[in-house]
Order: structure tokens, then sequence, then C-alpha cells
């Protein structure tokens, strides 16, 4: 985990050459404590976190600022301009009068086009307003960008490799996932110059190897994939309806919806899963942000010592005494503003009650990305498989399966993102031979069922929609 920077109010970055040495080091150790020499390994599978994004000089090789992280909010004011302005207007009428005469789904998504500060576009936009090098570098045809896994491609291969996959880019907001290429006319409105956009591989393909300097011999590179796409392949959702949810630093809602894209009006956004060969599998997904990064503050601010008590504090009390914690996440209600807040504190609150707040915050925002996904998705959905840190928490896992009536599913392993890397890279160099063998691979540690009435949760979930509300346009 490469800690994060932040430079001023808002902003969230992370340093290159750190993200890089912990890069190399963590696989050095991994391979040195499963007991193995670097010459065994078959293949290297890269799962990155998304839209966290860097540009560079593409004959020095040197950042024009550090990576930009997919939580940073300097691009607000521009995202807030873009959704208040008449040509945003504009666009929506036009493409909603083609979508309506055609029928043809490419149009609906620019049809209620919006922006959000969680999108790579606004703030890669940002960069050519404010960084005059990488506006005269890319002027000049010498500018890259690339998200995380772009800018390892091009550090493990010394330069000589240049690429992402399809999962990464389509995480961007600035890739077509209708056409599966980087969209002009959004980087024309932008003013994005295209010369800056790597080649788009397939996710599971031979991307080169690894500059034998590195780690003693020249690794192939099996696998490159975004670590929600990812996590999607480690728990073999493989087929349309098949739901995963990741909680980890963020939360993530996604939905297998198989060979057709899906968009909707209400925070969901099409994904492309994966490339292999002729194979391209989309989804779904709906987001929110800060789960892990409100828990680690919590944790920061000695709300508790050690993250495994959350569970025991949340459920040595009947309820949160009408305590309300609202986490700043953006997508639900496209706000940049929206301030982050406990509302409903007492004397007789105590640490207790703010931790479970915390943790009710996360299984009501569940609840809330469900019912959008039940209503929206017109496919019949399969047992919710769950990842991620904050899937250990069985009060947030228990309180989550009771409020969306449904059964959950938690691996033996959380990690899912470095399990779908390795899967992916498998398939590539021939370990495996097909998606088959993978799900005989899967282990399910617990199974969450719903033991309560949803409707017993309404009058504190009530509560805290109503504190949602109040910290709007802060």
């Amino acid at each position: 985990q490469v800690e994060s920077l932040y430079p001023r109010p808002g902003w969230v970055e992370l340093d290159p050459e750190v993200l890089w040495s912990q890069f190399v080091g963590v696989i050095k150790e991994a391979v040195q404590a499963a007991g193995l020499h670097m010459r065994q390994i078959a293949g290297l599978g890269i799962s990155t976190q998304r839209a966290t994004f860097i540009t560079w000089h593409k004959r020095t090789g040197k950042p024009f600022h550090n990576f930009i992280s997919w939580q940073d909010l300097r691009s607000a004011e521009l995202v807030n301009s873009w959704n208040k302005s008449l040509l945003l207007k504009v666009i929506h009428v036009i493409f909603t009068v083609l979508h309506f005469l055609t029928g043809n789904d490419r149009y609906l998504a620019p049809s209620f086009l919006t922006f959000s500060t969680q999108q790579t576009s606004m703030k890669l936009s940002w960069v050519f307003k404010n960084i005059r090098e990488a506006e005269e570098a890319a002027r000049k045809n010498n500018c890259c960008f690339g998200t995380v896994d772009t800018w390892l491609l091009y550090r493990l291969t010394k330069g000589s490799v240049y690429a992402t996959d399809y999962s990464n880019a389509s995480a961007t907001g600035v890739f077509e996932p209708f056409t599966k290429c980087w969209n002009p006319a959004l980087c024309n409105l932008l003013s994005i110059p295209m010369s800056i956009y790597p080649p788009v591989k397939d996710t599971s393909f031979n991307f080169g190897s690894a500059d034998p300097e590195i780690f003693g011999v020249p690794i192939p590179i099996m696998a490159v994939v975004a670590d929600q796409q990812s996590a999607m392949f480690g728990e073999c959702c493989f087929h349309p309806g098949d739901v995963k949810l990741t909680m980890g630093t963020g939360g993530f809602w996604n939905v297998n919806t198989g060979e057709h894209l899906f968009a909707s009006r209400r925070g969901l956004y099409p994904l492309i899963g994966w490339k292999i060969g002729e194979e391209v599998v989309y989804l779904t997904e709906g987001c929110m942000s800060d789960i892990g990064t409100a828990i680690r503050w919590a944790q920061d601010i000695n709300l508790f010592t050690n993250v495994d008590e959350t569970e025991k504090m949340a459920r040595s009390i009947v309820d949160s005494q009408g305590v309300c914690f609202v986490p700043g996440f953006q997508i639900s209600v496209n706000d940049p503003y929206l301030c982050a807040s406990f509302m409903g504190l007492k004397p007789s609150t105590t640490r207790n009650h703010l931790v479970r707040a915390i943790l009710e915050s996360v299984a009501f925002r569940n609840k809330q990305l469900y019912d959008i996904i039940v209503k929206k998705v017109r496919l019949p959905l399969q047992t919710i498989r769950a990842d991620g840190g904050v899937s250990n928490n069985s009060f947030v896992m228990q309180m989550t399966s009771d409020l969306i009536n449904k059964k959950i599913e938690k691996p033996a392993n959380a990690d899912m993102s470095s399990l779908g890397a390795a899967f992916l890279a498998g398939l590539a160099s021939g370990f495996w031979t097909d998606k088959e063998q993978l799900k005989k691979l899967r282990r399910i540690e617990s199974v969450f069922e719903p033991q309560k009435d949803s409707e017993e949760y309404k009058p504190a979930m009530d509560i805290w929609l109503q504190a949602m509300k109040r910290s709007l346009h802060w």
C-alpha cells in the first residue's frame, strides 16, 4: 500500500518512485516467501488501482507530476462548471434524439453524460491547463499518459513497452467502450491531445518481458488488469448476472452483463471487464468512495486501536443512538462538495456509537447501490461474492445481507485482485487451459444469509438518508 500524499486540501497524489520501488520490493518478497527463485516464475500478472494516472516525457521518461489519484478533488471546479454548462445540456438533447431515432445504446451514455471528480478526463484536462511542461510536450508529440499499469509496464521494460489493457482504459472515462477506442469527441471537448494515449491490448496477453536487470531474469508479463475487473475475474464471476462486491479503500458493486454494454442514468457505469482474444466481457458498476479510507481515518484519530475491534464495538450496543456518519463519496449524488460528517451526536455518544455509525454507513450505501442495480439491470442476479479488507468485518457483511435480503459469499482469500491477475496470467501462459479449471480453485470461507427483516433497519436508514442530504453542496 503506497502512502497517499496530500499537497493541498482535496489533492491526493502518489509518488511514482515510491510506487515503483514498493512494486518491485513486494514481488521479490513474495517470491522469496514462497521459497521460489525468480527463474521459476512462468509469468507476471499486474493488477493495479484504476483511474490514477501520470504523464511523462516520451524521450526522457521524466514525469511531469506525481500520480494523481482517483480520489483527488482538484478538478471539482471544472466538474461543477461543466455539469452546469449549456454545452453539456445541448449534448444531452442531441444524443437523446439520436437514441430515440436509432434505438442504438451507443447513444444512451452521452445522452446523460455528467462529469465527476473520480473520472480521469477532468483531471487530465486540469493537467494541460495548469502544467506548462506537459502541455508543451504534448504539442510536440512528446507527452505520454498512463494509468498505474502503463507506468509499471514502461518501467519494467525500460521504456520498450508502452501499452495498457481494455479494463484499465475503460475505467478512465476517456475510452469509448462501444467502439473500443480513445474518445476523440470527448478529448476535443476538454482540449486533451489525442497523441498522449497508449495502445490498448488484451487483458490476458504477452506484453513482453521485464528487463533482466530488475529481477535477475527476464520474466514475461502475461496479464495487465484493473483491480475491480481483476477481483471480478478472481471471484470467477464469468457469467451474465454474476455479482461482485468489493469493499476496500472504496466500495464497488459489479455485475457481469456478458456481451451487452449497459449504462444507466442513476449512477451505474459501463466498463469492459476483460478482453481475451475474441471474448469481450462487459460489466456495469456502482461505486462509493471512502470505505477503507474512513475506517483508517477513525483509527488514526484513536476511535479504536486495531481494525479487528470494530466489529465487537459495533455489536456491544443495540444501535448507534441516532448517530449517523456520512462518508465523503461523490458518485451517488455527483456532488464534489459533499461533506463527510457525523450527525446526531449527544452527551451520551461513545466511541462505540461512532464506530457503529461508520460501519452502518457502509451497509446503508450497499443497500442503495444494490437497489439501483435490481431496478436498472435487466438480468437475473446470481449469488453475491464479496471481497476486500472490509469484507472481513462480519458486522458489515451481516447487515448488508439483511438489508438486501440476499446471500453473500466471502472467499477464504479476501484479496481477489491479485488472484484475478494470477488467473489471467496463468491462462495466457498456458498454466491453465480454460475458466472451468479456475472455478474448481474457488474457496468459500463463509456465507452470510439474511437473519433480520430489512424493515427493522428502515428508521435508522431514513435518518441516515436525511443526514446525507444535509451534507450536500457544503
